[in-house]
């Protein structure tokens, strides 16, 4: 079974409230690694419970090399940021296969917590 795929889903994603501790900012990245001998066209979908999704979301792996897409960075067609303290679900879909994790840092607790998982892929 590869680890390679070309669709990854993140049903549990969760933008913290911008805080700082010891120098660490609440976010979350979705990280792809491309091992092939070609760039990956990327594009991520953001689903809300309450609203429609953001669509469209385009990014690079080039390739043989990782792409940490910062959540915090990412901005609508309309230049805004995705929404703070709201549950969302993401969909990751790329032109070759590659391996996808999501990663989120809070601050927002008084202590560091950071919870990294690999995307269910298809």
């Amino acid at each position: 079974m590869s680890a390679l795929k070309n669709t990854w889903y993140f049903p549990d994603m969760f933008y913290p409230a911008s805080t700082e501790l010891n120098g660490y900012v609440s976010h979350e990245a979705i990280c792809v690694l491309n091992p092939s001998n070609q760039d990956a066209s990327l594009k991520l979908t953001l689903f809300y419970e309450n609203s429609e999704p953001i669509e469209d979301l385009c990014f690079v792996c080039k390739a043989r090399t990782t792409n940490h897409i910062r959540l915090d960075q990412v901005k609508d067609r309309n230049g805004d940021p995705i929404q703070k303290e709201v549950g969302y679900a993401g969909m990751l879909e790329s032109d070759v296969p590659v391996v996808a994790q999501y990663t989120r840092v809070d601050t927002s607790q008084g202590n560091l917590a950071l919870m990294t998982t690999l995307g269910v892929g298809e």
